[in-house]
């Protein structure tokens, strides 16, 4: 092919979309620890999908308009930081062919390598041997590849992007040791080529077809923990010509405060996307058709959890019997990440507005972060994370949310959300606030006990298939048959003459007798307190947090 118009485009992105899908879960096996925590293919998989659902079901045949709405779909739907760094990348590859209906080859190249830079610049400290290296090697060598040919074809760019990246890929385990010792490919990176190939089979002919499978769908991504009733009111609106040259966010967060609460309003361009909790969402409706059309509406009874096209008779009938939405207006909210009832509520009791349930294997999308700012009515957000892999989505729904006060404390692990909630006081200042809950995550070890679902060699440590591993932060530090022994010699790892406090919370399919019995073990060493908690967390039996 020797140009790219809208309906190869949906095609090639339609190929990805599938077979990226068909691949993710040998995506996920390609995990450096052996621990059921996988989850690369399916955050991809499911980000890609977000965007590329939407850019089907744009009319124009424009390669920028298709691209445009790609970005923005990938933008809301990134999950975990191979996720964010995946939306990055188009939205680069987007800003490279803006305002051009059909693409050559050198256009492409051009737009490949800015997506590369793009990306690059939304990571904080780029790591060498991952995805970005992947798209940052590759992009380079076919623009070089690209410049050096005469009229050369979209088609030969993305066999020389897929060859390139391939070939990249290979290199990952150069570049980080850790790879090499498991024997593995970075998984992220290895996602990008699945896309790739799957875009080049478009361009031969062949679009990849999605495969049956028991694959994770997008349930699999976090439900919200709400205690409000009423309806959650949401429209994607179009600005009209005359819409967009009057359109002001702050007045239309004005007018929706007058019938309701937890109000985003975010503007893209001629895009408004809308999100209210009101008991009158036929109201909110015609305050956004004033703008322009609908692109998207939907209206949820928060009380029943099931949506419903907006109807006006049906809505005002319905709402008679809705329980009053909370106007209040606080001056701080924290949301937080958690897996588990206990861990929940240990957030609840510590103050925390709302828990989005994810962590590991379940990363939520920037979408549910932007949902979960939308639910809280505050001055002051605060948002924690608490997995490493969590961190850059929640930082892109800040970005999103650019119009509200949030702040993200980069808690990687659940000790580390749990001590940032202790150290919150709603009575000081915002900035006082951040800097005391930043530093409480710096104070505390974590911990966790879980099992390995393959043979491999940590740092010279042979790990069988089906024994449990203690883990202190990144390293794996015993390997053994039996669980309790295990959470004990990591206890072992962790406590010192200095320790105050050691926090022990049991997950799913362990009892609390056999937390009692590491909590007997943790005493006898010392002074330390130990505090038992049934957190029901999945993946991991105990998560030990020491003080």
């Amino acid at each position: 092919m020797e140009t790219i118009n809208g309906i190869l485009l949906k095609q090639m992105l339609e190929s990805g979309m599938n077979l990226l899908s068909n691949k993710s879960g040998e995506i996920d096996a390609l995990n450096v620890f052996p621990v059921p925590d996988g989850d690369t293919g399916t955050n991809m998989s499911l980000t890609f999908s977000a965007g590329v659902k939407e850019a089907l079901n744009v009319q124009s045949d424009s390669v920028s308009d298709i691209m445009k709405v790609l970005s923005k779909g990938l933008l809301m739907g990134a999950r975990g930081n191979s996720g964010v760094i995946t939306s990055q990348i188009f939205r680069g590859i987007y800003q490279g062919i803006e305002g051009l209906d059909v693409i050559n080859g050198a256009q492409l190249a051009k737009a490949l390598v800015n997506g590369s830079r793009v990306a690059y610049r939304a990571v904080m400290r780029p790591v060498e041997g991952t995805i970005l290296t992947v798209v940052r090697e590759a992009a380079d060598y076919t623009y070089a590849y690209a410049m050096d040919q005469d009229d050369v074809t979209c088609e030969e760019v993305m066999s020389k992007m897929l060859e390139e990246s391939r070939a990249s890929l290979e290199r990952t385990p150069e570049l980080l040791p850790v790879l090499a010792e498991v024997g593995v490919v970075d998984s992220g990176g290895s996602g990008l080529c699945t896309i790739f190939e799957g875009f080049l089979s478009a361009m031969y002919g062949d679009v990849i077809k999605p495969q049956a499978n028991d694959a994770k769908s997008d349930k699999a991504g976090a439900a919200m923990e709400s205690d409000e009733f009423g309806f959650c009111t949401e429209f994607i609106i179009r600005l009209s010509d005359v819409g967009a040259r009057n359109f002001d966010e702050n007045s239309m967060r004005e007018e929706l405060a007058t019938i309701g609460n937890s109000i985003v309003c975010v503007r893209d361009d001629d895009i408004v996307k809308v999100h209210v909790h009101t008991l009158e969402p036929a109201k909110a409706v015609r305050m956004g058709r004033r703008h322009g059309t609908f692109v998207k509406l939907k209206a949820e009874n928060m009380q029943e959890q099931h949506d419903n096209l907006i109807d006006d008779d049906a809505v005002n009938a319905a709402v008679k019997n809705a329980a009053p939405v909370q106007q209040e207006r606080k001056k701080y909210a924290i949301i937080t990440v958690a897996a588990g009832d206990g861990l929940k509520e240990m957030f609840r009791e510590l103050r925390c507005d709302y828990v989005i349930s994810g962590g590991q294997t379940m990363n939520p999308s920037t979408e549910d972060f932007v949902e979960a700012i939308g639910k809280v009515n505050a001055e002051n957000i605060f948002l924690l994370p608490n997995n490493s892999n969590i961190i850059m989505a929640a930082q892109q729904a800040a970005t999103v949310c650019e119009d509200e006060n949030i702040h993200v404390i980069p808690s990687k692990s659940i000790p580390q959300g749990l001590c940032a909630c202790i150290m919150f006081n709603p009575d000081v200042d915002f900035d006082t606030n951040v800097s005391e809950m930043n530093d409480a995550i710096t104070t505390v070890k974590t911990g966790q006990v879980t099992y390995a679902i393959k043979d491999t060699t940590y740092e010279g440590m042979e790990i069988k298939a089906g024994q449990f591993m203690g883990i202190l932060e990144k390293d794996i530090v015993v390997s053994v048959e039996d669980k309790i022994e295990a959470a004990c010699r990591l206890a072992d790892a962790m406590v010192d003459d200095e320790s105050e406090i050691v926090t022990l919370i049991y997950g799913e399919g362990t009892s609390e007798e056999e937390a009692q019995r590491v909590a007997a073990h943790i005493e006898a060493m010392g002074s330390a307190e130990v505090e038992i908690n049934n957190g029901g967390q999945p993946v991991y039996s105990f998560i030990l947090s020491v003080e």
